[in-house]
């Protein structure tokens, strides 16, 4: 139900606004004069206000610019018994939503009123489309340690290039980030960013999942099917994990960065294909050369630019950003109410081994908002991170490893310690 303030000295204009509002089902609360107006508008927070212009106080225009500056999103309604011209351009002017002469019509009074909540409802739904669609941006590379600023700056220089890229580390560094970066520092940014995970993907359906196939090329192929080569026309084709593609396919991939054409499985027409292509390994893929398991050639392709992400134990001084970050996202997501981080505790981690990088550290930093109070102490980080011999034969943090379900980890978190909430 949308509440109404109705501000005027005269009683009478305050009650005649009340009775036919609150006839339509709105709440409706009252104020004097401009100084009341803004005591009620803090506290009780209305959708719309209607007032008066000549009061005692603070005048109507004077209190309309405090509104103005203290609940910009807040329509207002003025109303005057001396109307004139230039007085509801005036108001207009200073951020009125509308002007009304007394005696008002009651009926435009209404549809002026639902009109205010109209515009005020879309301004609210603007607000969260604007919000929603700035979450969807990619995430900031969080940290200021000299690897990470090297990385900032290549991919400053080398985004608005058509420069392949081959971005280096171990798994949950962060590789597919810095993909998306350069996607967006290119010239190719209005086109699409298609990724590939090239190790979740079957050795046999590796080839129609990059170049397509035909209807009937194989067993179950009753459509034809656009690969992600074609799929990432005019953008950029992130290959992650490449170093996990069978031989069969890296020769494919290396004739179509020669050839910028890709053939469809069981088709037999050239498609030609613009994309760019950034690749990424947690694996030394000169080792793999020797081993004979991946293509000189294609490493030499897709090797224009390196990148090499570090470890999380190599940057261990962005741990604290990092960490704050994860609160404040994690906060906005899951409606967490956000946590402090005591100095020793944020030490603690800070000294732990991140065999996970960044993807384990989030996942310690929600479950420390999950179960820590408002400030994450030392002895959440022994409990819930640090590895102890706290219950049985195995440390604890290895036991939480094993709950996916936060219903089963609550359960074990209350048989284990049932005394914890008392201390």
């Amino acid at each position: 139900m949308a509440k109404v303030l109705i501000v005027d000295d005269e009683s009478s204009i305050r009650r005649a606004f009340r009775e036919i509002l609150e006839f339509q089902e709105y709440k409706v609360e009252e104020a004097g004069d401009g100084v009341d107006a803004l005591v009620k508008a803090k506290q009780w927070k209305p959708d719309v206000v209607i007032m008066d212009i000549k009061m005692p106080k603070m005048d109507g225009m004077e209190a309309l610019e405090k509104l103005q500056e203290k609940f910009p999103d807040l329509p207002v309604i003025m109303i005057s018994g001396h109307a004139n011209i230039d007085t509801a351009v005036e108001a207009v002017k200073k951020g009125a939503f509308d002007f009304i002469a007394k005696p008002p019509d009651l009926n435009r009074v209404l549809i002026t009123v639902r009109n205010a909540l109209d515009r005020s409802n879309l301004v609210i739904e603007t607000k969260t489309l604007q919000k929603k669609v700035s979450k969807s941006k990619v995430q900031q590379i969080i940290g200021e340690s000299e690897p990470i600023r090297q990385i900032r700056e290549i991919i400053e220089t080398a985004g608005p290039s058509e420069a392949r890229v081959l971005i280096t580390g171990s798994n949950g560094s962060g590789k597919e980030l810095v993909a998306r970066w350069l996607h967006e520092y290119s010239r190719r940014v209005e086109g699409p960013i298609v990724e590939v995970n090239c190790a979740a993907i079957h050795a046999n359906l590796i080839e129609s999942e990059l170049f397509g196939h035909e209807k009937g090329s194989f067993t179950g192929a009753d459509r034809q099917h656009f690969g992600k080569f074609e799929q990432a026309n005019g953008g950029t084709l992130f290959l992650d994990e490449i170093g996990d593609m069978s031989l069969d396919a890296q020769a494919k991939v290396l004739r179509a960065l020669e050839t910028r054409r890709i053939t469809r499985v069981g088709g037999n027409k050239d498609i030609e294909v613009d994309v760019r292509v950034v690749a990424a390994t947690n694996k030394d893929l000169r080792a793999e050369i020797n081993k004979g398991n991946f293509r000189e050639d294609l490493f030499h392709r897709l090797c224009v630019v390196p990148i090499h992400v570090p470890s999380l134990n190599d940057r261990r001084e962005d741990i604290p950003l990092l960490v704050e970050f994860f609160i404040e996202q994690i906060s906005d997501e899951q409606g967490i109410p956000a946590k402090t981080v005591a100095p020793e505790a944020m030490k603690a981690l800070q000294e732990i081994n991140w065999t996970g990088n960044i993807r384990e550290l989030r996942n310690v930093v929600e479950r420390l908002m999950i179960f820590s109070g408002s400030t994450i102490t030392l002895r959440e980080i022994q409990l819930y991170v640090i590895p102890s011999a706290a219950s049985g034969s195995q440390p604890l943090a290895q036991l939480f490893r094993q709950y996916d379900n936060l219903e089963d980890l609550q359960a074990f978190i209350a048989r284990e310690f049932k005394d914890f909430k008392n201390k």
